[in-house]
């Protein structure tokens, strides 16, 4: 039976491969004939290439390489329009280009025509513009979030390797958690051993009770503070020097980091109170606001994808194996996927499995049980944790359901609970 469906060789392809400042364009028409140029991100030349692409005697088929964010616009601008936008991956561009040219050199003219072979074949993804889609707000709040807290993972890296190894290298024991700013006021006020033993114990403990915050036992942990300070191994530096100062400005860059995180976090709080999968992400053991954030604005609406295999793969989490004749390698996970997604539900694996009631500590414990110091085997039940993390928050957004600590199987007769469902209602 002959297939009457128009195929991509019946219409006209578009190939575009992106640049900052100008686009090479290369159009083949239905009878083979191709036409090349290019095309500057303005608003004058997208409006005649619309004009362009409307004068074509049928709907034509684009096709572009994303190119960090210089694709944003144009994408938009075609798509808005009505145009059929596809997106080619960089990985498949990559390949493609090696297989039929068999050399190392790339440039524009040559990146699209590959584009075309690919779209000739039919090697095309679906290309989601977050705008039209109403997650580009999700999108800008989680990956803002991610660079202000990697900024701020940075200089405070800086003052633990640098400042206090040579200015008060006894301070780093009080530093616990990476979120606890009282200990970076502490340091502001007093940068350095000098800065606390210029008073009496007595004093300094007057001065410092209302930076340090909330403490079980104040007193006593200024009272070893001071201690400390007398006893350190430090270079002698007063705190008015210009090392303190250049310290001081690192540490208020730090304090400024984290007002920023936490602002974002409460805005992302609020704009999404309203967002039934929102709220039904943050149920899920070990996953809080951020990570909810984080999945959302990293894989737009969970409902598009067909299967949870599907999404695993845009995840990164579906299983690739090698083999040639005899040889069969170990299965292992792609990592073709969204990384941002795979550290999300890393992330959120490593605390549900700390989290008692849950069946996600259950897999974890039968994966390291044979051996549970194997740092490499934990390594592995923590993979298997969050592709099962990933199976589950589709789950939860694709069936509208809320989550359940364990499977709570069917009872033939419905009179007996089976030890899961009890086990289920104890934990909730």
């Amino acid at each position: 039976m002959i297939n009457k469906k128009k195929s991509t060789l019946d219409r006209t392809l578009v190939a575009i491969d992106i640049a900052k400042k100008y686009n090479t364009v290369l159009v083949q028409f239905p009878n083979g004939k191709k036409k090349a140029f290019r095309m500057a991100n303005n608003k004058k030349d997208y409006l005649a290439f619309k004009g362009f692409l409307r004068s074509l005697p049928d709907i034509p088929v684009i096709a572009f390489e994303a190119t960090g964010n210089y694709h944003r616009p144009l994408a938009y601008f075609l798509k808005r329009n009505g145009f059929a936008v596809r997106l080619i991956s960089s990985v498949a561009l990559a390949r493609t280009r090696d297989a039929l040219f068999n050399t190392w050199d790339k440039n524009d003219p040559k990146d699209a025509q590959v584009i075309l072979h690919l779209m000739k074949t039919g090697v095309t993804q679906t290309y989601r513009d977050p705008i039209l889609d109403e997650t580009n707000d999700i999108l800008e709040l989680s990956r803002t979030h991610f660079q202000v807290s990697l900024l701020k993972t940075r200089v405070q890296h800086s003052i633990m390797t640098h400042f206090l190894p040579l200015y008060f290298p006894e301070m780093d024991k009080y530093y616990t958690q990476s979120r606890a700013q009282w200990f970076t006021q502490l340091l502001y006020r007093f940068p350095c051993p000098s800065a606390i033993t210029c008073y009496t114990s007595d004093q300094f403990q007057i001065e410092a009770w209302d930076v340090i915050g909330r403490k079980v036992n104040k007193k006593g942990f200024l009272k070893d503070l001071y201690m400390t300070a007398q006893e350190s191994i430090g270079l002698d530096v007063t705190e008015e020097s210009q090392a303190m100062g250049v310290f001081r400005l690192v540490l208020k860059e730090h304090r400024e980091l984290c007002e920023k995180r936490d602002w974002i976090q409460k805005q992302a709080a609020g704009f999404l109170e309203d967002n039934h999968d929102f709220q039904r992400l943050k149920t899920l053991p070990g996953v809080g606001p951020i990570i909810a954030l984080t999945i959302l604005a990293e894989a737009g609406d969970l409902r598009r994808f067909s299967h949870h295999r599907k999404f695993l793969k845009y995840c990164g989490f579906d299983l690739s194996t090698q083999q040639s004749g005899q040889f069969r390698g170990q299965s292992k996970i792609s990592k073709r996927g969204n990384a941002r997604l795979r550290y999300a539900f890393w992330l959120a694996a490593t605390v549900a499995v700390r989290i008692r009631g849950n069946s996600f500590r259950r897999k974890f414990d039968r994966y390291t049980k044979n051996d549970p110091t194997n740092s490499d085997v934990k390594r592995k039940a923590y993979t298997a944790v969050a592709a099962k993390m990933a199976r589950v928050a589709y789950g939860l957004i694709k069936n509208d359901t809320d989550y359940y600590p364990y499977y709570e199987a069917s009872i033939p007769g419905g009179k007996i609970p089976s030890m899961c469902t009890i086990e289920a209602t104890m934990t909730s």
